[in-house]
């Protein structure tokens, strides 16, 4: 419930958040061995997780075709999976915590932090990655958001983690050890302070005109959205949202963007006039179109290459590159979704048993050019890749053929498959990070919402309600300048992590030595004692 408003407030997200983690230490903390407290962690994240992503239940079972009982069942399992994570991350810090939280607060804060956050870090890379629910999207409106500039949201989550066991060795710390604890309360005082003062920091400064765009969602159901009988619907609505006049106040759009797979078949089964159609709304609005298409490319070798592609086109585009896929502003979705977009090695049985169309994508490559409209550069990513934060940073960064690197993120999604669920809110929340992260401002065209506008800050300037159709007028100035996260990725905070799990094992092993030498020394005292 803490990774985006509702039913929780904004404000209250990051303190509940510190708060279950806190007591989480201190359960962890009280465990008599290292399996007891991996245990207690991967119940802690098994509920967690089974709770943050009970939507996924009806994207298989609503949407899916998959019968409740095997729906719930994958839920579970994938909730049992992840929770492993949070296990793991308990054991350690309970093989590298101080004897008591009450006598070494910082190093038992140090421990855990290291330990949380090396977890939260694994579980966004294993196995292709699930970064979702990380615990620094709690913080997108806290002082520790500011972090994200700095070390991603890996070194929020850090921050936050840090906080959370802090305050549990504070809480339990008696008044005599006032020395640790003064310590300790210190350090915690640096963090917040530090995070907050870094929210304040401009990174980045305008770039260029600003642009003028139109953001469509269509509502089309998923339930209708790839019926065949409807196909012609779904377009006509998409395209009267498109040709819709400007209202008195608003100004003529520059580009319109329309959601992922507005298109719900292959660019070349459609006829010649649908897309004039498309090109006319083009020259008649006088903007650049932008919308989630698949292709179906046809290679030299006589093969087909499949994508899930946002294409971009205006009034001059041939209608043949349209057909054929061979537009010149191409983004190929990156990271797939497991069993959506693509097939994981032994779960063909499990594919079968799900009605998802289109189910099998080509990957397109690590860095991709962005799309040029007016005087801004854009760099476009589809559904839940704004989730994996370090592969938005290269279209953000200039390459050897441009001075500068994309100066707005556009990310276009299909939520249709989660109905009205935490997941639209979630989803609007990994973006308004990924503009604190970047310093750069998102836009966001979703068929079922959220469909918004995100200022560089992380605040939603504009959004629309979800499950209704419209459209959502807004401008936006693109950013050039880059944070210390989007030059360096996730390698600072990866050594930060190190640095502490390092020190809390350099701990432990002085501890022990110092056992082992008190202990020999009690020894050879009784012996000479002995032996007088």
């Amino acid at each position: 419930m803490t990774f985006a408003i509702g039913p929780l407030p904004s404000w209250s997200l990051a303190i509940v958040q510190i708060a279950s983690l806190a007591v989480l230490v201190r359960v962890v903390g009280d465990a008599k061995s290292l399996k007891q407290a991996a245990i207690r962690g991967w119940w802690f994240g098994a509920v967690s997780f089974g709770v943050g992503l009970y939507w996924l239940f009806i994207s298989m079972n609503h949407y899916g075709g998959l019968s409740a009982t095997l729906a719930a069942a994958g839920v579970i399992a994938l909730s049992a999976f992840l929770a492993l994570f949070t296990g793991i991350a308990c054991a350690i810090f309970s093989w590298l915590r101080p004897p008591s939280l009450r006598t070494a607060p910082l190093m038992g804060a140090l421990a855990w932090s290291g330990a949380w956050a090396s977890m939260e870090w694994l579980r966004a890379v294993a196995f292709s990655g699930f970064p979702w629910l990380n615990i620094g999207y709690a913080h997108v409106d806290s002082p520790l958001a500011g972090w994200a500039t700095v070390l991603g949201v890996h070194g929020t989550a850090l921050s936050a983690a840090f906080v959370a066991a802090a305050l549990a060795a504070l809480c339990s710390s008696p008044t005599s050890l006032r020395r640790p604890a003064i310590f300790t309360l210190s350090a915690l005082v640096v963090v917040v302070g530090v995070g907050e003062l870094l929210t304040h920091v401009e990174w980045a400064s305008a770039e260029g005109k600003p642009l003028n765009i139109r953001l469509v969602q269509g509502n089309i159901k998923q339930s209708q959205k790839f019926d065949p009988a409807l196909l012609e619907l779904g377009i006509a609505r998409h395209l009267q949202l498109a040709t819709k006049p400007p209202l008195p106040d608003e100004p003529v759009p520059d580009l319109i963007v329309l959601p992922e797979t507005v298109l719900p078949v292959f660019q070349d089964q459609l006829e010649a006039h649908v897309w004039k159609a498309w090109r006319d709304v083009a020259e008649r609005q006088h903007s650049t179109i932008a919308m989630g298409a698949p292709l179906r490319i046809a290679q030299t070798n006589g093969e087909f290459r499949y994508t899930n592609s946002a294409i971009g086109f205006d009034a001059s585009t041939p209608v043949q590159q349209l057909i054929e896929g061979t537009m010149p502003q191409r983004y190929d979705k990156r990271h797939l979704v497991p069993w959506g977009e693509y097939v994981p090695p032994g779960f063909e049985w499990f594919v079968q048993m799900l009605d998802i169309p289109m189910g099998e994508f080509d990957r397109g490559p690590i860095r991709q050019t962005p799309f040029t409209v007016g005087e801004q550069q854009l760099a476009f990513n589809i559904c839940y890749e704004d989730v994996f934060g370090p592969e938005i940073l290269p279209a953000l960064l200039a390459s050897s053929g441009s001075d500068e690197g994309a100066s707005v993120i556009v990310n276009i999604s299909n939520l249709g498959w989660f109905g009205d669920t935490w997941a639209l809110r979630q989803h609007l929340q990994i973006g308004r990070l990924r503009s604190i992260e970047t310093a750069r401002p998102m836009v966001t065209s979703t068929n079922t919402g959220i469909t918004a506008s995100i200022d560089p800050h992380g605040r939603v300037l504009a959004a629309l309600p979800p499950h209704r159709s419209g459209v959502l007028p807004v401008t936006v100035q693109g950013m050039t300048g880059l944070t210390p996260y989007t030059r360096f990725g996730d390698s600072p905070v990866l050594m930060l992590v190190a640095v502490f799990l390092v020190i809390a094992v350099r701990c432990r092993y002085s501890r022990r030595l110092s056992s082992m030498w008190h202990s020999n020394a009690l020894q050879s005292s009784s012996g000479s004692n002995g032996g007088i």
